[in-house]
């Protein structure tokens, strides 16, 4: 009987836990899509992003990737994975144990655009905008990748 009750009340706990109201976000529903210039190295380059917003506004899911020529071939750096070769020089700035590659720096970043629901959350480390310790594992000039994400996500409002 005892066992029966125990099910009883989880089965009603789970119930009620999946009753609770969805949080709203601030965004329209939809798949928004921005660009922006990326110029280093000596290289004019795009950084994208796509930004997903459900049908409750909070934005679900972000994805970015910059143009990139290797070896006269125009690719993107996420495409390239672990051929972009960061992983050493990122290790190099001793911030990110054993390195990480550029792909892995983005998801980071991606991540944490999706759980701040948005980029009010950044703050700059320099002057000229393209250095931020706003988000743990990112040694990467990120302000083309975010001003990418801002353009989409300013489509969204």
């Amino acid at each position: 009987m005892k066992k029966i009750l125990a099910f009883v009340a989880l089965i009603c706990l789970i119930g009620i836990s999946g009753c609770t109201p969805v949080e709203e976000g601030i965004y329209k529903e939809g798949t928004y899509y921005g660009t922006a210039t990326d110029n280093y190295g000596g290289e004019t380059n795009t950084a994208t992003a796509i930004v997903y917003v459900d049908a409750s506004g909070v934005i679900k899911s972000v994805t970015l990737d910059t143009t990139y020529v290797k070896d006269g071939v125009v690719t993107t750096k996420k495409s390239l994975g672990n051929e972009y070769g960061m992983k050493g020089v990122s290790a190099s700035k001793g911030t990110i144990a054993g390195g990480a590659e550029w792909f892995e720096q983005v998801a980071n970043l991606e991540k944490k655009i999706v759980s701040e629901q948005g980029l009010d959350w950044l703050v700059w480390s320099d002057t000229d905008k393209t250095v931020t310790d706003s988000v743990s594992g990112v040694t990467i000039k990120i302000n083309a990748l975010v001003e990418a994400a801002n353009n989409a996500i300013n489509q969204a409002k």
